[in-house]
């Protein structure tokens, strides 16, 4: 049995209610499935504004799935079930080959980066293909090496609006792939956290000097994983504030409100 995005459980407080680490926003939530040009079925989740058309869309890369990350993790969970209603952005979240989560399971097996090229291809052509504007990747970990290694090249390219990036190891991508956003020219905003594990804020500077239209984070506190409400809070601000929205995301929401399990 695969998740159901339409199955939450919704009240209506008479007062505003505090945005909390559960809390679960209105949207037009539906299962998805992309298909891939070496032939894989991945599954994904859209969540749409529930009264408008989204102003942006992000289609994001979950961290390395042989370390747990899948399209559940937690900044991108959030994500789904907060932005659609407080900034009117369109969610696109999926399982990369080989990849479980309740949702389910895509096809195939991890490809150490590579084969995914096909994975992040699929979830841009479906978005373009279901016209949704202003298309930004937004890699956490092991989805920004996908977002670096492919983003900035064909078929991809022409489709994507800019990236954001969340803790880059910049293991599997380096100089030559950083260059090829440099050459690009689209906007980059690269989180970094205060204590990442790969990649701290002054070496990221370094680093991420080679793309001129990078704008590089230094988030005080953080960890690579954006333990805490905290720090999530903070990493979905900054993913509004590059996609051309207000950052300031309200704290309350009046209005019908579900909690997430």
């Amino acid at each position: 049995m695969t998740f159901d995005p339409s199955a939450f459980d919704w009240t209506e407080p008479a007062e505003p209610t505090e945005i909390r680490a559960a809390t679960v926003l209105p949207a037009r939530r539906e299962n998805i499935e992309l298909h891939t040009a070496d032939g894989l079925t991945l599954v994904g989740e859209l969540a749409l504004p529930e009264d408008a058309e989204p102003k942006a869309t992000l289609v994001t890369l979950h961290p390395l799935p042989t370390h747990g990350g899948f399209m559940d993790s937690h900044v991108f969970r959030k994500a789904s079930y907060r932005l659609p209603a407080l900034a009117d952005i369109a969610v696109l979240r999926f399982n990369t080959r080989g990849t479980s989560s309740p949702r389910g399971q895509s096809q195939g097996r991890f490809e150490e980066g590579v084969g995914e090229r096909a994975d992040l291809e699929a979830a841009v052509r479906f978005a373009a293909g279901r016209s949704l504007p202003h298309l930004w990747l937004v890699g956490w970990s092991f989805g920004t090496e996908l977002v670096l290694k492919y983003g900035a090249l064909e078929p991809a390219a022409p489709l994507v609006d800019g990236a954001v990036l969340l803790s880059p190891p910049l293991h599997r991508a380096g100089d030559s792939d950083l260059d090829l956003w440099a050459h690009s020219g689209k906007p980059m905003t690269v989180l970094v956290p205060e204590f990442d594990d790969y990649l701290q804020p002054a070496e990221a500077q370094e680093r991420f000097a080679r793309v001129p239209q990078a704008k590089v984070i230094g988030v005080d506190g953080a960890k690579h994983l954006w333990v805490g409400e905290k720090y999530a809070s903070r990493a979905l601000a900054e993913i509004v504030r590059a996609t051309g929205g207000n950052p300031d995301l309200p704290a309350t929401w009046a209005g019908k409100v579900s909690s997430a399990a």
